[in-house]
């Protein structure tokens, strides 16, 4: 006999539909994650409302309230309870989803909003002013309002509906920042447009933690200023601008000199059509750019923004529109690595003014006694005085006595002075070389202290790769081609990239389903494990792809060469083989850093030093 089956219950569970309220509950879930995800969607609308000047004011770290007024065309009175209804939107017509020219276009904020807490909204489209309330998913009538222009979104008590999301939610603190870097994001895509955001926190005007005010001129100066205000001058005066172009996709921005590199990757800023995104794909192009410049531990600072045509992405990936997926994502990838290493290159051997800030700072020393203010110091008279009784007597010359003898030491050849004037070239004449490993070369307005070997490394290097450019990657042929087993998804993405990995000296064939015959690997790499090359070929070609790991290994195989072929330390150099170094590292692209992302030289200028000297 048959038992009945445990999990099948007698009475069929009910199908039911469930209310406006929790559906959009469960919709808010998915778009306001925490407050920096209300101030997200708000600062949206108020840009797709035109608006050139935005407050956003919070307090509890958003928790308690957030409110964004803008002064953009508003919202007619007959309109606002249409506005907190789902899937309600004056952004697109349905028609074309991938027609998209704003930030918004779901439909799902305000009502998510007012469904987890108090939400008031006041604006004014025409003569007269309108309000509306909604808390817990309750709405109120519309009434009249004083309000000049503009909109007023005010929510308080945030998740009030929803107490279990509340504890999930992190310190006041950390939900300020998370709130800072939206606003910051944004701003960074709206250079035009003026952003303050205040802390309200004790009640009252609170105080301001940040400020923006429109920026002026061409797109690039507007966007340099923005950076400056935002990142820091260091980023703005280190950074080098980006204008590429490549079948309908225009990528502009400032991306950071390697020297200028950071600890994190919390200094990328990447951009789609002015919508701030965190693609891995965007994320593993800029990193695959700077990866020859770069230790694994640095990262580089960017804000790059790609404009295209909207059909050739959709934005409509996640309801936190923070995901895009492209339709040609090769395309993107080569165009971000191309444009960034050319601007690289067009910056020759600039380093990053940083260097020499960090140099004096070194040098600059601490203060070990308690200060002397000017009452404490003695007089002018006494000062002489002590001067006086302090200096050493004059002893007349003994006579009969032969001239004493010094010990000799050793004494470095004098370099004699370039026939070049030092102004005439970037980084100067040499003029010595301390503990054989440091040239000190002399500039019009300072001096130049070079790494020779750290120098000489990275143009040995770039030597090489010019030379496997133009004659390619000697392959050697396998006398039994190594057949790897692959499924037969990861066989066709390998076999799709075989022309690429050809270049490489990395030649693959297919060999049945699912397997792959290796028949000749790069040369310089040696004795190689295929199998194992060929599956992280595949997981980058799945994670990013693209993949640059056979080209990543040879060029790591070519700096390790640069490494034991360049200049040693400890080496003494002559005047001429200095002046040389000097000249080639000039015409030599990348030479400011070697092939680990260090300086390569560190420029001193004059004013410095005699601020150092206390001088000025």
């Amino acid at each position: 006999m048959n038992s009945p089956t445990p999990n099948i219950s007698p009475d069929l569970p009910q199908i039911r539909q469930l209310d406006d309220a929790a559906i959009n509950r469960i919709a808010a879930g998915e778009v306001v994650e925490r407050p920096a995800s209300a101030v997200k969607e708000l600062v949206e609308n108020a840009l797709d409302a035109n608006a050139r000047r935005i407050e956003v004011a919070y307090a509890d770290g958003g928790k308690t309230l957030i409110r964004v007024t803008d002064d953009g065309h508003g919202i007619a009175a007959e309109q606002l309870p249409l506005a907190l209804s789902r899937h309600a939107t004056s952004k697109i017509d349905g028609s074309d989803l991938l027609d998209i020219h704003s930030f918004g276009f779901r439909g799902e904020a305000l009502p998510s909003l007012g469904a987890v807490g108090r939400l008031t909204i006041r604006s004014r489209a025409g003569a007269e002013g309108a309000q509306i309330a909604v808390a817990g998913g309750l709405t109120q009538p519309v009434k009249p309002t004083a309000l000049s222009q503009g909109t007023v979104v005010e929510l308080r008590d945030l998740f009030y509906a929803t107490p279990a999301r509340l504890k999930f939610l992190r310190s006041d603190r950390a939900e300020t920042q998370a709130i800072t870097d939206v606003v910051k994001r944004l701003a960074m895509a709206e250079p035009f447009v003026g952003f303050t955001l205040r802390d309200v926190s004790g009640g009252g005007e609170g105080r301001v933690t940040f400020r923006a005010d429109p920026e002026s001129g061409d797109l690039f100066d507007a966007l340099h200023g923005r950076l400056a205000r935002i990142l820091g001058n260091d980023f703005a005066d280190n950074s080098l601008k980006i204008d590429a172009e490549r079948e309908g996709f225009h990528l502009t921005g400032y991306a950071a000199l390697p020297t200028y590199s950071r600890g994190s990757a919390l200094a990328q800023y990447l951009f789609v059509n002015g919508r701030p995104v965190r693609d891995k794909l965007l994320y593993g192009a800029l990193r695959g750019a700077y990866a020859d410049f770069l230790s694994r531990d640095r990262h580089p600072a960017a804000a790059l923004f790609i404009d295209c045509d909207p059909h050739l992405v959709d934005v409509n990936v996640h309801p936190a529109k923070s995901e895009v997926r492209f339709r040609e994502p090769g395309l993107v990838r080569g165009l971000i690595v191309s444009a960034l290493r050319h601007a690289l290159a067009d910056a020759g051997h600039r380093a990053s003014t940083t260097v020499a800030g960090a140099t004096l700072g070194a040098m600059r020393p601490e203060p070990t006694g308690p200060r002397v203010y000017q009452m404490d110091r003695p007089s002018l008279g006494a000062m002489r005085t002590a001067y006086t009784a302090q200096a050493p007597m004059q002893m007349p010359e003994p006579e009969g006595f032969a001239e004493a003898s010094v010990p000799s030491a050793r004494v470095e050849p004098v370099i004699e002075p370039d026939v070049e004037e030092p102004a005439d070239q970037p980084l100067g004449a040499a003029r010595a070389q301390v503990h054989e490993n440091y040239i000190i070369a002399q500039t019009g307005d300072g001096i130049v202290i070079v790494d020779q070997h750290a120098a000489h490394e990275r143009l040995v290097y770039e030597k090489l790769k010019r030379q496997m450019a133009e004659n390619g990657v000697a392959a050697q042929a396998l006398l039994i081609p190594e057949i790897v087993e692959l499924s037969e998804g990861d066989a066709a993405i390998l076999l799709a990239q075989a022309d690429t990995l050809s270049r490489f000296g990395l030649t693959i064939e297919p060999f049945g389903a699912g397997a792959i015959a290796v028949r000749e690997t790069p040369a310089i790499l040696g004795e190689v494990n295929a199998s194992a090359m060929l599956r992280d070929v595949v997981d980058e070609l799945h994670d990013i792809g693209d993949s640059q790991l056979v080209q990543e290994k040879i060029e790591a195989i070519l700096s390790r060469v640069a490494c034991h072929g360049s200049i040693r330390s400890g080496r003494w150099m002559r005047a001429e083989e200095m002046n040389a170094l000097l000249r080639e590292m000039e015409s030599t692209p990348h030479s400011g850093q070697c092939n680990h992302g260090r300086p390569t030289y560190v420029e001193l200028k004059l004013t410095d030093i005699e601020r150092l000297f206390g001088r000025t």
